[in-house]
């Protein structure tokens, strides 16, 4: 049962245990109540359709699809959704794509519960918070050119190691466009070779190693 005054929350994460302790937290909360819980992208997206939460906490990693993809999925259909993204601190890249795609707020899992407690009020009565720790960091690359979401393919396909020719194929891309999109993401990152973009892209949080 909710009232009037509670704020709804679905919660989104593959970690029983985490989900748990998120319900526990929000439902400790006089001003708050969970109507939902999902484990992947697929479920947020049918449990939103139906439950129309206030706000949601998505976390960034999910089995199906990114928790970014599966924000960008439910603004589709629902613009005015209050979506917090939350997940552990991996650099400013996926940050920024997390705001670029709508989130109200990025939250870390560490933060203590009453702090959580308080985006979640924060996000619902209009405004955005980020913690600390983000804004600095972010705050670090703050003028640098961005790096494409086909750089960041390019970038994944190398990680995976892939030549440029296996890259372009993969893409559906000409090789010599592989090797111009591998040149600005060099003078992007201020990287001196292909194995020191990745480390800083790995750094940032562009890509996984």
């Amino acid at each position: 049962m909710t009232t009037p005054a509670q704020i709804r929350v679905l919660t989104v994460d593959d970690h029983p245990l985490l989900l748990e302790g998120l319900g526990v937290v929000i439902q400790s909360q006089p001003d708050m109540v969970v109507v939902g819980q999902a484990s992947n992208c697929h479920d947020a997206i049918e449990q939103f359709r139906k439950l129309r939460p206030d706000v949601t906490l998505m976390d960034l990693r999910l089995p199906d699809m990114s928790g970014i993809d599966g924000m960008v999925a439910i603004h589709t259909q629902f613009p005015d959704a209050r979506i917090i993204v939350m997940t552990t601190f991996e650099g400013d890249g996926p940050v920024e794509r997390a705001l670029q795609s709508g989130a109200r707020s990025y939250v870390l899992k560490n933060m203590p519960p009453e702090e959580i407690a308080e985006v979640i009020r924060q996000v619902h009565a209009g405004y955005k918070r980020f913690p600390s720790e983000i804004v600095k960091k972010m705050a670090e690359h703050l003028g640098d050119e961005r790096l494409t979401d086909r750089e960041v393919d390019v970038l994944r396909q190398t990680a995976g190691g892939n030549r440029n020719r296996d890259i372009a194929a993969k893409l559906f891309i000409a090789e010599e466009t592989v090797k111009v999109h591998m040149k600005h993401i060099l003078e992007k990152l201020g990287a001196s070779d292909r194995t020191h973009a990745m480390m800083i892209a790995a750094r940032r949080g562009f890509i996984q190693l």
